[in-house]
């Protein structure tokens, strides 16, 4: 074998020194500029509020300012497909929601895969929904209601913001668990399906927290119970549709950071640390609890793991319903 000579031999190591030397001082300086973050849903909306309150709170914390740049379209899928496509140096990142996991059960073509072509980087938060009815619905409990829609199959309908929406999910999730067949009545967006139920039209709903608060408050809308694992902070009183009769249920609206696959470790991993530093801070808990949010903000395998689980759960809920957008 053909020796290297001792000058290029120590060229040679000068120079891989060199590489390791820039990459580490790469991702030390990470951002040394704007950070897109891609939100694949229109503004306003649950997903884009929370992706905006992070991406102020890290470029408090970062220095560097983080743009969110709304690219809806398909349910989310056209925004998640084009972060698949962008550069793998961190600054491209995707804010989402359960739309990721949902919609490859739910499209017979998504144009990604959610595992393989993302580097997930931490949990956010979790928004539960509350499960609320028309004070006009003769049912106070989630054994009630349960007994109501068995004793009239296909007569008491749910309404949804739209097909495959997480209201949507979680009334399906609700079929199947307690045996019952409630109706899904599809609004399009969650605005037209709060006007439907505050006006009795479609009696039962899986509300978001945040917009269920003020009208249970006022007691235009019944509420039975929570989707989340836990009791909420901002509802204490109010029992989880789990602990009400239906062990096993859980439901909600989750927010998430990630990155194209094959984006560095070391960014990763800072971006990881910074989210769940903000979402550790007692501002942050306080403010996510105070609207029916829980704060999560969990290491980067956690959140994978999650992924995975969550992919599993509604494909089996999906195919049970036959619930389809494509």
């Amino acid at each position: 074998m053909k020796q290297i000579p001792g000058r290029s031999k120590y060229a040679l190591c000068a120079m891989l020194l060199f590489f390791i030397a820039a990459n580490h001082a790469g991702a030390q300086t990470y951002p040394n500029g704007p950070v897109r973050v891609v939100v694949p849903f229109p503004p306003g909306g649950g997903v884009d509020s929370a992706g905006r309150i992070l991406a102020n709170k890290l470029t408090e914390a970062l220095g560097k300012t983080f743009v969110i740049d709304n690219r809806s379209g398909a349910n989310g899928n056209i925004g998640t497909e084009a972060v698949t496509k962008s550069p793998k140096d961190g600054y491209t990142l995707l804010f989402t929601g359960a739309g990721l996991v949902t919609n490859p059960s739910l499209y017979d073509k998504t144009g990604y895969d959610a595992v393989k072509d993302f580097e997930p980087i931490s949990l956010m938060a979790l928004g539960p929904n509350v499960l609320v009815v028309h004070p006009s619905l003769p049912v106070k409990s989630v054994k009630e209601l349960a007994a109501f829609a068995k004793a009239k199959p296909g007569q008491v309908g749910f309404a949804g913001s739209g097909s495959g929406s997480t209201p949507h999910l979680a009334g399906e999730l609700f079929n199947t668990l307690a045996g019952v067949k409630m109706v899904h009545i599809p609004y399009r967006g969650s605005g037209p399906a709060m006007v439907g139920l505050l006006g009795g039209e479609t009696p039962v709903m899986f509300l978001p927290a945040i917009n269920a608060g003020p009208h249970v408050k006022n007691a235009r809308l019944r509420a039975l119970a929570v989707t989340s694992t836990t009791r909420l902070q901002a509802m204490p009183n109010l029992p989880t549709v789990a602990e009400s009769g239906l062990p096993g249920y859980e439901s909600s609206q989750w927010y998430g950071v990630l990155a194209p696959a094959g984006t560095p470790e070391d960014i990763l991993n800072l971006l990881n640390a910074q989210i769940v530093k903000i979402m550790q801070s007692a501002e942050m808990k306080q403010r996510m609890s105070d609207d029916g949010i829980v704060p999560v903000g969990n290491t980067r395998q956690q959140f994978a793991a999650y992924i995975k689980t969550e992919l599993s759960k509604w494909a089996k809920v999906v195919k049970q319903s036959g619930a389809r957008i494509d």
